[in-house]
């Protein structure tokens, strides 16, 4: 059971109430759309849909090929390739679900439209550290992920008879992806307990795990070994490792939204390594993922040195430097915190 039941019990209530008040409802999720914002979106989409309210999600960008399968994504508004739609959604839907991020400057540019005080935002979340203009927070920074958050909500309004193969299909990618297929922030015995549950609703979990992680393409694997070869850096004396990929790399090998999924992680499995960071270029700016292990917090890392944010193993922010001027600054900072670092947990 989750911990602070009765909390989640009362904030699942006010939004049973709000659900009750609203025909219309707005879902929206973060720029750079995952598996967990992804599944746990549309498996919300899909239960709404049922109880018959009039339901449109939106994200602010496309989202990677390897979800393109997924129940219910046909569905999705991409606010770059439909402006005009969402700024008109957003004026007409004053009930906003706000799923996998804590904060509307997350939004980039879609957050420029929030200039009225006219919506009601209800956050489902397990970042932490969440603005306080949501008027509901189910939100828990305990939990695996917020597909899983969105599984609690469910059971709470007496919904989990709705949750159907389509609908736990979202929710199981949602949990798979945000642990990295349970390798990380998976150690509580509920969210096993929830996996199982889904299972039961007769999803095939193998072929699930095959979409997601066994559909890359050749380009993708090659971008992989010459980011491993020749656009990584290891500073063994401060545990940390870092890696890059360029404009250039990008259109050499093809680069595709997703092809980078992952990457990240391959830094922390060198021995001793106990950070790793992926530096992604971008035409406008320079997309930052950090990984660590222990009680290093990238959380912290992101917040005071880029304006960003996550989880204390898992986070991300931009840096509006050039590339080459942010891996400097990069190895600045490390240089910096080399005592923290290098400290055993």
């Amino acid at each position: 059971m989750i911990e602070n039941y009765s909390y989640f019990q009362n904030e699942a209530h006010k939004i049973s109430h709000l659900l009750q008040t609203h025909e219309e409802v707005l879902i929206l999720s973060h720029p750079n759309p995952d598996g967990d914002s992804m599944g746990a979106s549309l498996a919300l989409f899909l239960i709404l849909n049922k109880l018959g309210h009039k339901v449109k999600v939106v994200v602010p960008n496309i989202y990677p090929s390897f979800l393109g399968w997924l129940p219910a994504i046909q569905n999705i508004i991409i606010y770059d390739k439909h402006e005009r739609i969402v700024k008109k959604l957003i004026q007409q839907n004053s009930l906003i679900f706000c799923i996998d991020f804590n904060n509307l400057k997350r939004l980039n540019h879609l957050s420029n439209l929030f200039t009225e005080n006219n919506h009601t935002y209800v956050l489902i979340d397990h970042h932490p550290d969440p603005d306080e203009y949501f008027d509901i927070k189910f939100h828990n920074i305990q939990v695996s992920s917020t597909s899983e958050l969105v599984y609690e909500l469910l059971v709470m309004m007496g919904l989990e008879d709705k949750i159907d193969v389509d609908v736990a299909m979202n929710l199981y990618v949602g949990i798979m992806t945000d642990t990295g297929s349970f390798s990380y922030s998976c150690n509580h015995p509920r969210t096993y307990e929830i996996t199982s549950r889904l299972i039961a609703k007769g999803i095939d979990a193998q072929k699930i795990h095959n979409l997601i992680y066994d559909t890359f393409s050749e380009h993708r694997m090659r971008l992989l070994g010459h980011v491993l070869l020749n656009c990584m850096e290891v500073m063994p004396e401060y545990k940390t490792v870092y890696m890059w990929l360029s404009l250039e790399d990008q259109k050499k090998f093809h680069f595709q939204i997703g092809d980078a999924e992952g990457f990240v992680n391959y830094g922390l499995s060198i021995q001793g390594i106990r950070l790793a960071a992926f530096f992604t270029e971008k035409p406008e700016l320079v997309r930052v993922s950090f990984r660590s292990k222990g009680n290093f917090s990238v959380n912290d890392l992101a917040r005071k040195y880029f304006d960003g944010g996550g989880h204390l193993n898992a986070a991300g922010a931009n840096s509006y430097k050039p590339l080459t001027e942010t891996l400097r600054y990069f190895e600045t900072i490390i240089k910096e915190n080399e005592l923290v670092l290098c400290q055993e947990d």
